[in-house]
């Protein structure tokens, strides 16, 4: 997760220099852009580091209950902190959110619905 804020800055920073603006940035963005790079993971590592074949699809059920909560709780932090919303801060703060969701849902719930405490 670190390594798409730390892009996500650079990618900020080359289009600065070329005075491109920002583009509008969402947190079902940053979780589909940390999907796509674990499924690459997964392909090429998974079997090898002891991944379940099934955990892409954990992830992607996981991600998309937690979307809205995930979305409301970026915006709060943008407007509470009074954030730039550039994709670095998004990606970062969407999965610090994704992060504290996955802490609060229950060990059972690996195949219920993953609604957190």
């Amino acid at each position: 997760m670190h390594d798409l804020v730390e892009q996500a800055k650079q990618e900020e920073a080359s289009h600065a220099t070329f005075g491109f603006s920002a583009q509008p940035y969402r947190p079902d963005q940053a979780l589909s852009d940390l999907l796509a790079i674990l499924d690459d993971r997964i392909e090429s590592e998974g079997v090898q580091v002891g991944l379940p074949i099934e955990f892409l699809h954990q992830m992607w059920t996981v991600c998309d209950f937690a979307d809205t909560h995930i979305s409301e709780t970026v915006w709060l932090k943008k407007n509470i902190e009074g954030g730039s919303g550039s994709k670095s801060e998004v990606r970062q703060q969407t999965y610090q959110a994704l992060i504290e969701y996955l802490e609060a849902l229950p060990e059972d719930s690996q195949t219920e619905d993953p609604t957190p405490n």
